[in-house]
């Protein structure tokens, strides 16, 4: 198993997990019961850390799973999301409401990239 690079594992998960030029970020959540465009920042934040620790940055991102714990919040999402993705490498995309783990999160972000 040593071509299988975890990042921050603990008991349940790794945040992230690097194979075969491959980077697999777990659900990021930002700061329970902040704005969605704080969750948002946060959240954007922790990914470019988890890329750069498996050698890959956010022009690298192939698809991004969006979950909103309401679609009411979907365009300031997108405000923050559109201020920060790579306009020359935008990342196939889905979005969702859906429940999260707690009502104090709103927005949870999932990404696959490749490594450099």
């Amino acid at each position: 198993m040593s071509d299988i690079k975890r990042i921050k594992p603990g008991p349940r998960m790794s945040q992230a997990v690097v194979h075969g030029g491959l980077v697999w970020l777990a659900g990021q959540v930002g700061a329970p019961g902040e704005s969605v465009e704080a969750q948002t920042k946060a959240i954007l934040a922790g990914i470019e850390e988890l890329l750069a620790e498996a050698g890959s940055d956010k022009s690298r991102i192939l698809q991004a799973t969006i979950w909103l714990s309401s679609m009411d919040d979907f365009a300031e999402m997108n405000a923050v999301w559109d201020a920060w993705v790579d306009p020359a490498n935008p990342p196939a995309r889905a979005c969702g409401e859906s429940k999260l783990a707690t009502p104090d999160y709103k927005v949870e972000i999932i990404v696959v990239a490749a490594t450099k």
